[in-house]
């Protein structure tokens, strides 16, 4: 689970060196959005099949592909190449990450569970703190193909001690029956509106027939996957599910959080080296006190919830999270390093409190012959929800962005004589498709240095205002969607831990509330 889950950022710190020899620095963002795409749709699937065939075909399945998909990674000799392969690698990723967590819900008891699922859910922070590091390690000691073939060794021995040791594991007795149907219009829909979302607004205009065209097949797509869900006879995901308060409501809580928490992972750096001044390079690091603080509370958390019930420590971490980001929101031109560290620090505490119960709280609702989709069903929608964040918040930092460059910079530029024509053109074009591009070059050293300095002493205290102003509403946006995921968490009952290892129940499923 540590290396699929690493497997995100480990490949960022390796992209320069896989440019500079494979080339096709246009397809880059690519490498990230083949293996995102195609780990986030198959999670489901891999859910449902860990129900019919069994957790430890399903399982093996999927290090397998993983392995595979790593060793051509690694083999790769164009970028066109390795996007296939990480696509292929992330199908293996995707059945990898939600079978952990199915895995504990079959071994151990609710209040076990609950210990289990915090420490298993402090690998993902773990994997974001040390990612950049193993990755720059690896690209610097050996090459970029070592970030690949690293997995190799690690997922033998794993292959091997899984097949021997995971005995049994959910398989359906009887014949069973594949929801093929239900597979292939979800899959479609869930691709087509992921496209839709990461290119909407930077590839593409938002209104641009390619945008308009992926959202249309996207809402055909998932309308007919509803409609095949609520027909066939094993359904991928069950429309009835929906019925039940407390499925609805902790993915709804999952959604929101990971809408907020992305926005937050996905422009502190940007705060941080912008306007307190970190360097470019130290900026990848940043995050890593928050992480550090989401993994303590996960592990911790996991064992509060004996204590404090699932419903009140939902509660508490949403309004600690919430706390973080109004705290963020706070943050000026005169914020210090260690305050903006502390502000982030109450953020992981929040998300730590929080993470581990989604899935706890799902698997102590259902029965365990139905585990496998509500398991996986947390992560999906966690993932849709970090995607739909990083869109939402980004429409949000260039519209803001924008409107302040426009009626602060441009005039400024307008002023400049004839000569510097060019580059009032490159930098105006900027305010309008690219704000975020504009902040990075212009707060970047060496870019600066490309610019006159009594035009910098005018530029720079402008364009940092328009930033602060800008990560503002991109603050108080993701506090929005936090705040919303608490109000949600008071109505979902008192959901108890078990003391006795769940039973092999069949029927609709009832959550375990008093």
């Amino acid at each position: 689970m540590l290396f699929a889950s690493l497997d995100n950022t480990i490949v960022g710190t390796a992209m320069p060196r896989i440019v500079g020899d494979l080339g096709g620095l246009s397809l880059m963002t690519w490498l990230t959005t083949a293996y995102m795409l195609s780990s986030t749709s198959v999670v489901p699937i891999a859910g449902k099949l860990a129900d019919l065939i069994g957790r430890r075909t399903v399982y093996v399945a999927g290090l397998v592909i993983f392995m595979a998909g790593s060793a051509l990674c690694g083999m790769s000799q164009t970028m066109g190449q390795l996007i296939w392969f990480r696509a292929l690698q992330g199908i293996g990723g995707g059945v990898m990450m939600p079978m952990a967590m199915i895995i504990i819900g079959d071994m151990f008891t609710g209040k076990e569970r609950a210990k289990w699922q915090g420490v298993f859910g402090a690998v993902f922070g773990l994997s974001s703190v040390i990612g950049p590091q193993v990755g720059g390690w690896i690209v610097d000691s050996v090459n970029w193909h070592w970030v690949f073939y690293i997995n190799l060794p690690v997922g033998i021995v794993a292959t091997i001690l899984i097949a021997i040791g995971l005995k049994g594991g959910g398989r359906r007795e009887g014949p069973v029956q594949f929801d093929t149907s239900g597979m292939v219009t979800m899959i479609v829909g869930v691709v087509s509106l992921l496209l839709a979302l990461t290119f909407g607004g930077k590839e593409y205009a938002w209104g641009s027939w390619q945008i308009v065209g992926l959202f249309v097949i996207a809402a055909v797509s998932l309308t007919a996957f509803v409609l095949i869900e609520s027909r066939t006879a094993e359904p991928i995901l069950p429309v009835r599910y929906f019925r039940n308060k407390t499925f609805t409501l902790i993915n709804g809580i999952g959604f929101l959080m990971s809408v907020g928490m992305f926005g937050a992972i996905m422009f502190v750096p940007l705060f941080m080296q912008g306007i307190v001044g970190i360097s470019a390079s130290a900026s990848g690091t940043v995050m890593t006190p928050m992480m550090i603080t989401m993994i303590i509370a996960s592990v911790l958390g996991g064992r509060l919830v004996y204590r404090m019930g699932m419903r009140n420590q939902m509660l508490i971490g949403m309004i600690v999270m919430a706390a973080g980001f109004l705290l963020l929101a706070t943050m000026g031109m005169n914020t210090s390093r260690w305050l903006a560290t502390g502000y982030m620090m109450v953020m992981g505490l929040g998300m730590g409190l929080v993470m581990p119960l989604l899935t706890l709280a799902l698997q102590e609702s259902f029965p365990k012959s139905e585990l496998g989709v509500v398991t996986s069903s947390s992560q999906f929608f966690r993932q849709i929800g970090g995607t739909f964040g990083m869109t939402i918040l980004g429409a949000i930092m260039n519209h803001k962005s924008d409107r302040r460059l426009t009626d602060t910079l441009v005039p400024l530029l307008k002023q400049l004589p004839a000569q510097a024509g060019d580059m009032v053109n490159q930098i105006t074009s900027m305010v309008h498709t690219n704000p975020q591009g504009l902040y990075s070059m212009l707060l970047n050293p060496e870019a600066m240095a490309k610019f006159p300095k009594a035009l910098l002493d005018q530029m720079i205290p402008v364009i940092k205002s328009a930033l602060v102003d800008s990560l503002h509403s991109v603050f108080l946006f993701g506090l929005l969607f936090v705040v919303l995921g608490a109000l949600i968490a008071p109505f979902l009952g008192n959901i108890k831990l078990s003391d006795s290892r769940k039973k092999e129940t069949e029927g609709d499923p009832a959550p375990a509330q008093s």
